[in-house]
């Protein structure tokens, strides 16, 4: 009877069932129950653009396990003006240099990046909780409509496996845009991964993994791109503080990056990549938050927004060898809380490329990414938002590029 009832009413038989939760199925009275929910619920280091908990719960009859199905629907209109990107995220790599007159103004909407997801959760076990969780959205290819995997892992106790956030991002550090490419520094790769992360020890943890690379190269002639042998491997160290709503980590990534000489008979090369990112959200006083990052190596072009999938993580030496260039990138930002439903953020990135003296006048030199917008939770689940970016675009020959976006979202988590 009392799944019954739920599956219509809000829950309401156990406190500890947030009032936002429909039970479709399953007693919410079960003891183990209540741990299941609130794992479901957590926030620990999600970040902003990661689904809210889900709306519709399955719990099964002993208190073993509950199911969630959730997501949400975002849509997004958006007008280019004094300068436009071909794209409706807004990717600054991609800015025209110079500018184009032809592209002065845009206007643009989408509804891509809407997400739906599944998350599974059991009771504690003598290995701890099992969580299983997919996550699709609706990019698709080519810019076009159609579900595309964004996270598929499971964690038992506090080892996680499958692809999702690498360990080198740090989510609850990463701005709040409305801008789903997010800012040109910023660090947000997800990997296929076998990660161990540990419990926290008076404010203090830990984690490490392997990750399945991804890299692209510029060429030099005769040398040309070979599969990968090693994985990368990430890990930071965390102070936490305020019940872990503000920390300050330290991140570092090694990588072994492949690729083939095919002069004098051929013969493979390793190029030692590495990064280091000091990263921190704090709360500063009453509603005003900080969060920003620092992050510089070489060879970690992929996990770096705007130059991801540019073909920098190797480049040309002067000596027709390839070489690990040197990366840099940095956010910093301000948000304030006016109220628990109304918020403002502030943020400045910077990517930059370094080492690039046998490459081509035209190849991308740094990026700059300014985002100011606000958010309301209109009707508890319906948040609206309003934001405008800038970004500049400067190639290594001195010329740049520049684009101006307004844009406005209306998103419905469920």
């Amino acid at each position: 009877m009392l799944s019954c009832i739920a599956a219509i009413f809000p829950a309401f038989a156990n406190d500890s069932i947030p009032d936002r939760a429909i039970i479709v199925s399953g007693n919410p009275d079960q003891p183990g129950h209540a741990g299941n929910v609130a794992e479901m619920y957590s926030r620990k280091n999600l970040a902003f653009e990661d689904p809210a908990a889900p709306r519709f719960l399955f719990l099964d009859k002993k208190g073993v396990v509950a199911l969630g199905i959730g997501g949400y629907v975002k849509a997004v209109g958006e007008y280019d003006l004094r300068g436009a990107l071909d794209d409706n995220d807004f990717c600054v790599n991609k800015i025209p240099v110079p500018f184009d007159p032809a592209q002065r103004q845009r206007f643009g909407a989408t509804a891509a990046h809407s997400s739906i997801f599944l998350k599974l959760v059991s009771r504690e076990t003598r290995f701890g909780r099992v969580i299983v969780y997919v996550q699709t959205n609706f990019t698709g290819d080519n810019g076009g409509y159609g579900l595309k995997l964004k996270q598929a892992y499971v964690s038992l106790g506090h080892v996680t496996l499958g692809k999702t956030r690498s360990t080198f991002a740090d989510g609850p550090a990463m701005a709040p845009t409305i801008d789903d490419q997010g800012p040109t520094g910023q660090t947000n790769a997800k990997n296929m991964m076998v990660q161990y992360a540990s419990p926290s020890y008076s404010g203090f943890s830990y984690a490490v993994s392997a990750e399945l690379p991804s890299a692209k190269y510029t060429l030099a002639p005769d040398t040309r791109s070979i599969s990968q042998r090693f994985p990368d491997i990430p890990a930071y160290i965390q102070y936490g503080w305020d019940k872990d709503k503000s920390h300050i980590r330290l991140s570092g990534i090694l990588r072994e990056l492949s690729y083939r000489d095919d002069i004098n008979g051929g013969s493979n090369h390793f190029s030692t990549g590495w990064g280091v990112q000091m990263s921190a959200v704090a709360g500063i006083y009453g509603g005003l938050k900080a969060f920003g990052h620092y992050t510089y190596g070489k060879g970690i072009a992929s996990y770096i927004n705007d130059l991801d999938g540019l073909g920098y993580d190797l480049v040309p030496e002067s000596n027709g060898k390839l070489k690990a260039p040197g990366v840099s990138g940095w956010t910093a930002g301000l948000q304030y809380n006016f109220t628990p439903d109304f918020f403002a953020t502030a943020s400045y990135s910077r990517a930059q490329l370094y080492d690039t003296t046998a490459m081509s006048g035209d190849t991308y030199r740094y990026g700059q990414y300014i985002a100011a917008n606000i958010f309301y939770n209109l009707l508890g689940d319906l948040r609206i938002g309003a934001e405008y970016l800038h970004g500049t675009r400067k190639n290594i020959d001195g010329q740049s590029g520049s684009a101006n976006r307004i844009e406005a979202m209306v998103q419905y988590s469920f």
